[in-house]
């Protein structure tokens, strides 16, 4: 962490960076200082991980894109506004119009689990807190989640699942 100034005044900021799956369980994450890339963390994170990926508009590039789809990973997100329009499959559609669960994790984690605290003391008390709250988020019974294999939408055909 590295301390920063913005209009507030000084602090120690960061940043971090989830990947869930579909039921809401934490598969990755990453902390990073506030003023690093969000893209950095992301080919760490998304070692062991195929298919798809769904992230907003903070994770487009190119190189990444690249990077990941030779590993067997598409990176999907929405386009920038002066972006060119371009195809997308329609269960990619539905499934980044869900991609606010993420937020709802992150709801979970910082008001649920406590995370967000901004007075530490010690880079070591941060991590504590951090790793407690992680943790703690693993058993909670209900986690916010996706239904991929919806009942209720008979006109999707069932390949597309």
């Amino acid at each position: 962490m590295k301390w920063g100034k913005n209009s507030v005044g000084w602090h120690n900021g960061s940043k971090l960076h989830l990947i869930i799956n579909d039921c809401g369980e934490l598969l990755a994450f990453s902390i990073t200082p506030a003023n690093v890339d969000d893209r950095k963390p992301v080919p760490d994170m998304t070692k062991d991980l195929i298919d798809k990926l769904f992230g907003d508009r903070g994770y487009i590039s190119q190189k990444l894109f690249e990077e990941l789809y030779e590993r067997g990973l598409q990176l999907v997100t929405k386009s920038k506004k002066k972006m060119k329009n371009r195809l997308i499959k329609l269960i990619d559609k539905i499934l980044l119009h869900k991609r606010a669960v993420i937020e709802s994790i992150n709801d979970h984690l910082k008001n649920i689990c406590q995370i967000e605290h901004f007075y530490h003391r010690s880079p070591f008390n941060f991590l504590v807190n951090f790793m407690a709250g992680l943790a703690a988020y693993t058993y909670l019974p209900k986690k916010p989640s996706i239904d991929i294999y919806p009942n209720d939408l008979p006109a999707l055909p069932p390949t597309i699942f």
